[in-house]
This record gives structure tokens, C-alpha cells and sequence, in this order.
């Protein structure tokens, strides 16, 4: 990173802000390494030597002034930073400024004096020592603790629903031999801390959370706030309000048959029925002459950005619910807490991950909520969307949340919904080649766990030059794009 004069210029202009800080050439190696330690515990940032609070160019003048910053950062910030250093010459007649730049650490960083380590984090323009709360959420954004494993004060076995325990350790794991019986308290609660439920005796977050009966009694945060709107804008006369309440998952029974069956909803499914009520489908009539009812957005869309916000938010912020917001341009999923561990929406959109709760997450994809993968938002929400409508989910992160925004657009009617269209020329691996007759229409079926309904793909229906010139109906999947008129 070589920065040019007018960039530098541009920055002094601006004056200091959350990843900006001005200080004269005579400051101490204590409040230099004060202030890498702050920007390096928020996302990164620049130090100018030279420059005045409030702008004016004052210059440098100490002599081996690049090997005094690189051994502040290496004596006095634990663990040491190793910044980008640099000198911008003349930035004012005969007035050089030293430009320091340090990432977003990796781990949290202190300042090290009188034989002790000293925590700051940067809020604003200012740096200052964090409440316990911000420094558990900093060592969390860092994976260095895991807040679904704290304690709950309070609560007990009895808190716990037996039936969901019942059902996870038998049908979801398949572990009969192990469970306790429903008296056998001890049993439980050896069970519960072998597989990370409990410890010392205490029920933590994660348990609550997923099998608790009254989860929002200990957890008020843990609730979704769910709204519909009529316009693009918050109003008053809303179509419909809710505060969902319950553990994440659903109470399942087999009822006689193969299948199970939902007896109690959970989280997940209340808040997917919230948007099922609020956003309806649209239809349209196919090449057939049958009608055909498109979802608004894709159900298994709706389902993996709902999951994705129950686990990866940050329980420590109290007072923040989930959001759910629908409008009548889109939808807004919100959930409390930055992102984890270095993660940024765009890196999220490259497919790479990083879980905040862990074990949430494990437990998740045992019931089938989710994959294995982790990759739910590069391979099924963006091209889900994209296939219905058309349009690309936006990724935000602001202050203390993530937002996820699903567009209408028009569904069924996107750029890239329908992969191919009438006239086209295609082959298939054992037909050779062919024509499309009619545009392709969109498939839905159960999906794997028959608790929703999911995109398949698209129909195409094709008669190919040889062998006898029949008319065929395939998926997509199976042809490939030739020629097109």
C-alpha cells in the first residue's frame, strides 16, 4: 500500500474517525502503542505522526523514527503487530508525514506497561478501555471464547424439555443406548456434559436455546422480532406484528408412520410461516396452459437465511432480538452481533466460513436445518434467488449487525431464472442433439426431511434430431447450452 499525497491529503481533510488517528511527532511509545492496540481490535486503520488533532501539518523530525515505531510495536503490544510503515514526503513545504497502518488482528492485542496487559478498543475517534461486556464480544469475534457455552444463572435440568432432549439423542442421533431414564436426573445431566450441554453443573446457552421450555425466560434477547409492512418503509399500520418465542427447534414425533411429524413448532418454522402469511406467490400460466404458482421468494431461501441468523448471532448482546422484516420491495433478515473472526460479507459470498457457535451449529445440521457445507449463502441463497427472480441478495455489516436483504424483484421472470429458451439448440449425454419447443418451467418437491417445500430445477422439454425425433421432458441438469438463435 504506497499512499499518494492527494489520498493523504484527502484523509487529513476528513479528520480522525474510527480508523483514523492524528498524533504529533513528540508522542510517547506508551500512546503509540495505545492506539495501534485500539485500531487493531476494530477492523484495522491508520496512524498519521505529524498531523495535529485538529489537521494542521506540524511534520516529523525524530531521527530513526521508522525503528522506534517497529520496536513499540514489537516491546510494548502483545501479542507484537507488524505494521506497514511509510513516509510521505512534502505533504506541506518541508513537512514529511509518517503513515502507519495496522490489519485487524487476528487475536486481541494489549498494550504491555508496569508489568501488566491493558485492553482498548476503538469507539468513535476516541480509544478506550472496554466494559467486560465489549471484551468478552471482542475475545468472541476473535473465536477465542465460546459465549453458547456460558453458564445460565439459574438454570436447571428441569428447565430443559425432556420430550426435544428424547428426540434428539434417539431419532436425530441414534443414540438409544445412551439415553437415561426420564426420572434419572444424573443420567441426564452426565449425558448433557459429555455432549457439551452442561458443565460444572450448570445448564449453558446452547442447551437452552435448542431444548429449552421457556428459552426467552433467560434469554429474553433470544426471541424474533417479525413485522410486515404495506410500503418500502417502517409504518404504524403494519399488516402484521409479532414477537416469536420457543426453543430453535421443533418437537418431533413419528405418528405411526415413517415420516416424523411436527408435533410443536420451534423458532425456525413460526418465523418461516410469518413470511409464508406476508409475502403469498405469484402465478403464472405455463406452456401447458396450467396454472403455476411461483413463491415470492424461494422457501428454502427464507429457511437458510432464518437458520443462519439464530446461529451465528451473538447472544451476549442483550436488548438486540433478530429482525424480521418484510416490505413490499424485499425482505430484511438482521441479526445482532459483527461477524466472526475476520469474516466479511464478502468473503462470505466466496464461500468462506467461520462458525460463532459451534455446537448451535452442529446440533443445527443434525436435525437437517442446515448442511454440512457451511456454504448456504453461495450456493443456495444467491443462485436461488437469482434462479426465482433474478436479483442479488445484498450483505451488510453495520455497527453491531449483519443484515441479509432478499429482494422481490419478479419472480420467475430474472435474467438467470430460466436457464434455457424455446429454439434453443441442446445436447444431452444420450439423446445427441436437439431443440427446446417451449420455455422450461420450474420444478418444486419435499425437501429431504419433507418439512418444506424446495426449488428442483427447471423442466425443459426437447425433441432431439436423432433417433426418431421424440419429444422429451428433462431437468436442466442434464443438458447443455449448444446454440441459441
Amino acid at each position: 500500500m504506497t499512499m499518494i499525497r492527494t489520498e493523504l491529503l484527502e484523509i487529513i481533510k476528513n479528520g480522525e474517525n474510527s480508523g483514523v488517528e492524528f498524533k504529533r511527532d513528540d508522542v510517547t511509545n506508551i500512546k503509540i502503542a495505545k492506539e495501534l492496540v485500539a485500531l487493531s481490535n476494530f477492523s484495522g486503520g491508520l496512524l498519521l505522526l505529524g498531523v495535529e488533532d485538529d489537521g494542521t501539518v506540524s511534520g516529523i523530525t525524530r531521527e530513526g523514527l521508522e525503528e522506534w515505531v517497529m520496536t513499540t510495536c514489537r516491546d510494548k503490544i502483545r501479542p507484537a503487530v507488524i505494521p506497514f510503515f511509510e513516509v510521505i514526503k512534502d505533504v506541506e513545504p518541508e513537512k514529511d508525514i509518517a503513515v502507519i497502518k495496522v490489519s485487524r488482528g487476528m487475536d486481541v492485542h494489549t498494550l504491555w506497561h508496569d508489568n501488566k496487559n491493558l485492553y482498548y478498543i476503538r469507539v468513535g475517534s476516541q480509544s478506550r478501555e472496554p466494559s467486560p461486556e465489549e471484551l468478552a464480544r471482542l475475545f468472541q469475534q476473535r473465536g477465542a471464547v465460546r459465549s453458547e457455552l456460558t453458564p445460565i444463572a439459574g438454570a436447571k435440568f428441569l428447565d430443559l424439555d425432556i420430550r426435544r432432549l428424547k428426540d434428539y439423542f434417539i431419532r436425530v442421533r441414534g443414540q438409544l443406548e445412551l439415553v437415561p431414564a426420564d426420572d434419572d436426573e444424573e443420567g441426564w445431566k452426565t449425558l448433557l456434559t459429555n455432549t457439551e450441554f452442561m458443565g460444572e453443573d450448570s445448564i449453558n446457552v446452547a442447551a437452552i436455546l435448542l431444548f429449552g421450555r421457556q428459552p426467552q425466560r433467560f434469554l429474553p434477547q433470544a426471541s424474533i422480532n417479525a413485522a410486515a409492512y404495506p410500503g418500502k418503509e417502517k409504518d404504524y399500520a403494519a399488516h402484521e406484528r409479532a414477537t416469536i418465542k420457543g426453543p430453535l427447534t421443533a418437537l418431533f414425533s413419528s405418528g405411526g408412520g415413517d415420516r416424523p411429524q411436527i408435533v410443536e413448532t420451534g423458532l425456525i418454522e413460526q418465523a418461516i410461516e410469518f413470511v409464508a402469511r406476508n409475502t403469498g406467490k405469484t402465478a403464472r400460466i405455463n406452456a401447458g396452459g396450467q396454472r403455476e404458482d411461483i413463491p415470492t421468494y424461494p422457501p428454502e431461501v427464507i429457511r437458510e437465511a432464518i437458520v443462519n441468523a439464530v446461529i451465528h448471532r451473538d447472544y451476549r448482546l442483550s436488548g438486540s432480538d433478530i429482525e424480521l422484516t418484510i416490505y413490499e420491495d424485499r425482505i430484511e433478515i438482521i441479526s445482532p452481533g459483527r461477524l466472526h473472526n475476520g469474516i466479511t460479507p464478502e468473503r462470505m459470498r466466496a464461500g468462506c466460513r467461520a462458525s460463532r457457535n459451534q455446537l448451535i451449529r452442529d446440533t443445527m445440521s443434525d436435525y437437517k436445518y442446515m448442511d454440512n457445507s457451511g456454504l448456504g449463502i453461495p450456493r443456495k441463497i444467491i443462485p436461488l434467488m437469482k434462479r426465482n427472480n433474478g436479483t442479488d441478495p445484498s450483505l451488510a455489516e453495520s455497527d453491531e449487525r449483519f443484515t441479509v436483504t432478499l429482494w422481490r424483484g419478479k419472480p420467475g421472470q430474472g435474467e438467470s431464472a430460466v436457464p434455457f429458451l424455446e429454439g434453443d439448440r441442446v445436447k444431452h449425454v444420450l439423446f445427441g442433439l436437439g431443440t427446446v419447443t417451449t420455455d422450461p418451467t420450474a420444478s418444486y418437491g419435499s425437501s429431504e426431511d419433507y418439512r418444506s417445500v424446495v426449488f428442483k430445477g427447471w423442466v425443459v422439454t426437447v425433441i432431439f434430431d436423432k433417433p426418431d425425433g421424440i419429444e422429451r421432458k428433462l431437468m436442466d441438469s442434464h443438458l447443455t447450452l449448444v446454440e441459441r438463435p
